[in-house]
């Protein structure tokens, strides 16, 4: 029998179920931040109560996060307590703790988070998908996150590092922690990390490897490859994903990685993951005045570079949408680190608070675009129409869109 909470701890969960309720009946969003933050005035500790005698899995990083999470949830089977709802710091995770007493666990961390969340929860796996550049205005620079990851990974005797082998920060931060499972999948972006952060001097890459001449490089003893195919701790998988893009089948390959160190039987989980075809609204095809949408979250440079390479070079229109509120970040000069030249040939549609810088940017690149306007309506060529929006632009289009 696990052990009981504490008079303290109790209240405190039935205020989180009741204020987040409340928030609920009131459309005061989703109703798991609220709650959870005041649950942990009551008992500061309560995350850590809530965690204790379950088994954890966190997953965090840059990009990835929230899909990574739904693959590891669905691919466990049955229920498993998950922030699905993307509320991604301690406020969310009690709440998602309070939600489900199931003991299987996987919580999405934002990555300023993952050591605080770690240290208080125990994970039996932590999953580290990348690092890379992300809200300017407000994030930390990345080497700083890599600082503090490398402390509390050094801490965790009894977890399972579940890391991404071609993210040189990823590799610095997980390469002092007691047991890796390092996972060699496609890292097309590395434009954070092209010093070393051991010596500082430049990183060399090639297409298999990366290395510094002071000796720190791309570790060899993977457990997980995707290079010829997945291969798993020695085990070929066929990935048939209905979740698009190569940056998904990492995604898959490591979430597959981590249930396998929590003992999940692979090729049932592997059937799971497959089907899997929306997640939180990302990749949803949806109806707006007329139109098919396909809705794709991108909300960094990094998360753009792997979104614009699954558009078709067919000519087709493409619509985005950019906004720089708190949630996004108010600095929206990363759109200038965005490899938009791949829309070359495409029509561009414009569309969000920053549509004139996004069209400035476009411009500089020689991509044919229209600023949107209510009126004249755009027209398309090809349905689903391909619709980029950064955080708050993408659940402006969720909510004007309806179901197909």
């Amino acid at each position: 029998m696990p052990p009981a909470l504490s008079w303290r701890d109790r209240v405190a969960k039935t205020v989180v179920r009741t204020v987040n309720s409340l928030a609920r009946l009131r459309s005061r969003g989703s109703g798991t931040v609220i709650g959870g933050g005041v649950g942990l005035v009551l008992s500061p500790s309560l995350l850590a109560n809530l965690a204790r005698t379950r088994e954890v899995i966190l997953v965090s990083g840059t990009n990835g996060k929230t899909t990574t999470s739904a693959m590891i949830a669905s691919g466990w089977g049955g229920v498993v307590a998950t922030n699905d709802t993307g509320s991604n710091m301690p406020a969310g995770h009690v709440a998602a703790l309070v939600a489900s007493p199931s003991s299987s666990v996987v919580l999405e961390v934002d990555e300023g988070w993952l050591a605080e969340v770690a240290r208080a929860t125990k994970p039996r796996v932590i999953v580290l998908l990348n690092l890379s550049r992300d809200q300017l205005d407000r994030a930390n620079e990345v080497r700083q996150i890599a600082e503090r990851w490398r402390d509390v990974l050094g801490e965790l005797k009894e977890t399972t590092v579940v890391a991404n082998a071609n993210d040189p920060l990823v590799v610095y931060a997980a390469d002092v922690a007691a047991d890796v499972a390092w996972c060699d999948v496609p890292t097309p972006w590395t434009s954070d990390a092209i010093s070393c952060p051991r010596c500082t001097k430049p990183l060399h890459f090639d297409s298999d490897a990366w290395w510094s001449d002071c000796g720190f490089s791309k570790p060899r003893d993977v457990v997980t490859s995707l290079r010829d195919g997945l291969i798993v701790r020695g085990t070929p998988l066929v990935l048939d994903l209905a979740l698009p893009g190569s940056f998904n089948e990492a995604n898959a390959a490591i979430a597959l990685t981590a249930l396998s160190c929590v003992g999940v039987d692979l090729s049932n989980a592997l059937i799971r993951i497959n089907a899997l075809s929306s997640v939180a609204g990302r990749f949803s095809v949806r109806r707006w005045r007329g139109h098919t949408l396909r809705l794709l979250l991108a909300k960094n440079p990094s998360g753009f570079s792997a979104m614009l390479a699954t558009i078709p070079s067919d000519g087709a229109d493409v619509w985005v949408s950019i906004n720089a509120r708190v949630a996004d970040g108010r600095d929206p000069s990363w759109l200038y680190d965005v490899p938009f030249e791949l829309l070359r040939g495409h029509r561009v549609y414009c569309f969000g608070d920053r549509k004139l810088d996004l069209a400035t940017r476009l411009d500089y690149g020689n991509v044919d675009f229209v600023v949107a306007n209510e009126q004249p309506m755009p027209t398309s060529s090809k349905d689903p129409i391909a619709v980029l929006a950064n955080y708050t632009a993408f659940q402006e289009w969720r909510t004007r869109s309806s179901e197909c």
